[in-house]
Parts: C-alpha cells; structure tokens; sequence
C-alpha cells in the first residue's frame, strides 16, 4: 500500500479526512496526521511517504516549504494541497512546484479528495510499472553485454584470433581499450564455492549479485573493466601507465580490497586476486590470461581474501605418501576411541604438512580420497555402517574442493560427523560384545589374534563367542581377523618399502610362505606382484 501523511493546523480538518476517509479500501495506508509542516518535516525524513495531503498557511513551516523540500528528497512525491486561500499567487507556487492537484477547504468534499486521491494512486502505479519495464530492459541489456563479453574472453583464450583489427575493435566496444592503452590482468576467483552457491536461489543470480559489486566499485577506477570467465573465475583489467607519479598497481591493490570488503560485507562471499603481468597487445594478452588461469596450486594454498602476484609453478619433489601410513593409523586411533576432540589437532596437522611442502592440488586430493576411501573400509570392518558418505559422494565433494583451507573445513566437518555416528552406533547396539571383539582386532591387527584370546579378554566361552560372531557378522572371526590383516598388507605393500617378510612379521605371521598363500588367496596375486616388483 502506497503511505500517504495528512498536515493541517485545523485539528477539525485532520478528524474530518482521517475518519471519513476509506483509506484501506483505495489501497492507502495513513502514515501519519501532523499539525505543521516542520513536525511533518522531521517525521518525513525517518519514513518519507508516498503521496502529501498538505494545507498550505500554517505555523512554523507552510505547505509550500515543506512541499519543496520534501520534494528535494523524492522527486516523485505526490502532493494534493488544501487551503482556504483562493488567491492566484498560492496556486501559481504549487503548481511550479509539480503539485498534482488544489483543493479549497472552504468548497471541500471529501468524494472530491477520494477522486484526487484514486487519480494519484493510478499515477503512481503508472510510473511503477514504467520504473519495472526500464528496470527489466535495463537489466536484460547488461545481463546480455555480460554474456557478450564472456563470449568475448573465452574466445580470446581458447580459440586462435584470425582478424586482429576486428578483436581490437571489439575489445574496445567492451570497454577494454588496448589500442591506446596497457593493462594489469588480474584473476578474481570465489574461495569455498560451493558453499557460497547454496546462499542464492542460482548460480546466476550469485554471479549477477558479484557483477553488480565489482561494476559499481570500477565505476570509481577509469578505464577499468571487468569480464566474467565461468561461475567461479573472472579478470578484471587495470589500465597501467609507466609514469612516475601514477602508481598503478597500489591503486589496482586498493581497487582489489573495496571489493573484498563489499562482497565479504553484502554477500558473505570470500574472493582472492592473482595479478598478472603487463598486456599490451592481444597476443600477451592471451598468453597472460592463459598462465593465470594455470595458477591453480598457488591458488589452492593462498589464505582467505588474498592478493597475489602470479608465481612460477613449483611441486615438491617429496613422496606424499611417505606419511600417509602414519595418517592411517591416527584415524583408525581416532574412529576406535571415538576421540572427538583429536579430529581438529590431527586435521590441522596435515594441512601443516601440505602447506609447508607445497604439493600439488592434483596429489593432495588423491591422497585425501584414498584415506577417506580407507575410512569407509575401516568402518565397514569396524561394523559401523551409518555414515552418509558414499565413494561416490566422497569422490565428487574432495575433487570439487578448490582451496586448502576449504579442503581443511570439509574433513573437520567430516571426521566430527563420522565419529558422532560410531559412537551412537556403539551406544545402541545390541552386540556390545561383537564391537569390542573388532575394535580389538583393530587395536591389535599388528599382532597374532586368536579366537580364544579376544573371548577371554570379553569373558566369554569361546564356543558360544564364535557363533555370535559369525550370526552378528555374516563370517567367521578367523576369516574377519584375516580380511582385516590382508587390507592392511595392501596398505603397508603400497606405502612403504618394507620387504614382504618384515609386513609378514608385522602382522603376526612366523611363516612367510603361509602369508603369501593366504595373501594370494585373498588378493588373486602374490605380495610382489601386488607391489609390482615381477
């Protein structure tokens, strides 16, 4: 409902139209009833309304000075006024001042002010409708410039430029002039995207929202302009200019933060900047654009709101894997004593390691899929089948991660939600007996395990444990105690460089020859060629 407020010092007046008057039914609410202008005034400025019903002579402040100044403050505030004077020179100022209509008290009906009031509401409706179309036309104008522009970097990245003259000309229609002037490329990426996708409605309406941000901001930096790439990436191009007094990059440095501040502000969304090397012409232009784009490791380790000049692309030369049997045995520690409070510090404690050896993203989350990939089989193992992690999902959240400290935040989350299930799983289970005879078998896997030893350690005959081993599990406690040991040949064989006999003996087993039948049984290959050493 459009807000209407009613001033006149004839307090008469007020009552009359106040109550006479069916606000609600012509779609109006009555906002306020004041006795002068400069009362009307203040209250204006707090909660301005849509349409003035005003007298014209009153104390402290008139019809005509608050009509003005109010008007000052909303071009297209619609004002009836109301006086006793007939004189010219009154109606000559409200008209000057746009009034939409000018009603005598002395003649005045209440039908008559309705009938204003109905006309008023219709122009009101009018301009709104047009205000929308302009709106919406507007909006499809740049939603379709933007598109151009993708279209456009896209075009120049990925496919060969075979008219230089017609690239030129359409860059400069795009609002990058590299016929006359140089430009700072800069990579502006979303750090935790698919987190920050699930707060919009689209992934369209989340890349129009930062569009709308970065246009705004460049509005203040000239010549500066903005293509958007995909969903997650997008450059933003800074002129350069080689003189002394002009400092280019601090004022690209400056530009960069508004940005992150705004977005972080409005849209809870966190974007870093890898900047570029100088672009003169297209060919460098291209060339630049494309090893930004390749900075996908340094991106993946830099912090939260983050800029960055683009560095040479560097990969440690040490074997990830060569800790990840240690790793290995602390989530099994972890998942067994159901420790809650050790996720965060034993998280934390890789993210050390990968930060400060600077592997590649690629080899991060392949180690990270092959442990997460390990849990599951310990849990399964474990008898502990409540987690909603599927390979399948697992696969599709770790490759979908695209930062360190993202990667960092998932585990946290997922190792918590893990050990919430096994703990409730314990509590309600039935077969108390059956999970403390695998959890002991996991605790001592590196041991010889006997049938008679865990029914002793749970105080129960060994005959009857067997049985309800075997109902509870579905096989046999020696074909478990095997299964398990083997799983663990296949880890130490993979991750270590330990001949078969020193696993052998690890695992409990006096008989090398036994152990490479039993393990060529359970795997269909021996330990060597397993390893792949034939």
């Amino acid at each position: 409902m459009y807000k209407v407020m009613l001033v006149d010092d004839d307090y008469p007046v007020l009552e009359l139209l106040s109550e006479t008057i069916e606000w609600e039914q012509l779609g109006l609410t009555l906002q306020s009833i004041h006795e002068n202008g400069a009362s009307a005034l203040q209250y204006a400025l707090n909660d301005m309304p849509d349409i003035l019903i005003t007298d014209i002579g009153m104390p402290k402040m008139n019809g005509i000075e608050l009509t003005r100044q109010l008007k000052e403050k909303k071009h297209n505030l619609q004002v009836c006024v109301l006086t006793c004077h007939s004189e010219f020179q009154y109606a000559q100022q409200a008209l000057k001042l746009n009034v939409q209509d000018y009603l005598l008290k002395d003649t005045l009906d209440p039908e008559d002010l309705c009938s204003v009031l109905i006309k008023i509401k219709e122009n009101l409706e009018k301009e709104n409708q047009k205000k929308l179309k302009e709106f919406q036309l507007q909006h499809i104008v740049e939603r379709n410039k933007e598109s151009m522009k993708r279209e456009f970097l896209r075009k120049t990245i990925y496919q060969a430029t075979y008219n230089h003259s017609e690239w030129y000309e359409q860059a400069y229609s795009l609002g990058l002039n590299l016929k006359s002037l140089k430009f700072i490329p800069t990579l502006c990426f979303i750090q935790g995207y698919r987190v920050a996708k699930d707060s919009f409605v689209s992934e369209d309406t989340l890349l129009f929202s930062i569009q709308n941000v970065i246009g705004e901001i460049l509005q203040e930096y000239n010549d500066s302009v903005h293509f958007t790439l995909g969903n997650r990436e997008s450059f933003i191009f800074f002129p350069y200019s080689p003189t002394v007094k002009s400092d280019c990059y601090g004022i690209a440095t400056d530009c960069m933060k508004k940005i992150q501040k705004t977005l972080l502000n409005t849209l809870n969304l966190s974007v870093s900047f890898v900047i570029g090397e100088i672009c003169e012409n297209q060919e460098v232009l291209k060339s630049e654009l494309t090893s930004l784009l390749k900075t996908t490791n340094q991106r993946f380790y830099m912090e939260s709101c983050s800029i960055d000049k683009k560095r040479p692309i560097t990969n440690s030369n040490e074997n990830i894997f060569s800790w990840y049997d240690h790793a290995s045995v602390e989530i099994r520690k972890l998942i067994i004593e159901k420790d809650v409070n050790r996720v965060v510090p034993t998280v934390t404690s890789w993210i050390k390691i990968f930060q400060e050896k600077q592997f590649s993203s690629e080899l991060v989350k392949d180690w990270v899929l092959k442990l997460l990939l390990d849990v599951n089989l310990k849990l399964k193992a474990l008898q502990f089948f409540g987690t909603n992690y599927t390979v399948d999902v697992i696969h599709e959240e770790i490759l979908g991660v695209d930062s360190l400290i993202e990667l960092e935040k998932w585990l946290v989350k997922y190792f918590q939600e893990v050990l919430t299930i096994v703990g409730d799983i314990t509590t309600q289970s039935r077969r108390k007996e059956v999970i403390e005879a695998c959890k002991y078998v996991s605790v001592n896997l590196e041991k010889k395990i006997s049938l008679d030893e865990v029914a002793n350690h749970l105080y129960l005959n060994s005959s009857y444990f067997s049985r309800l081993f075997k109902k509870e599990v579905g096989e046999t406690f020696v074909e478990y105690v095997t299964k398990l040991k083997m799983s663990r040949a296949q880890e130490l064989l993979e991750q270590t460089i330990e001949p078969v006999g020193k696993i052998c003996e690890r695992l409990g087993y006096d008989n090398q020859s036994y152990f490479i039948k039993v393990f060529k049984n359970y795997v269909g290959v021996t330990p060597l060629e397993f390893r792949g050493e034939r």
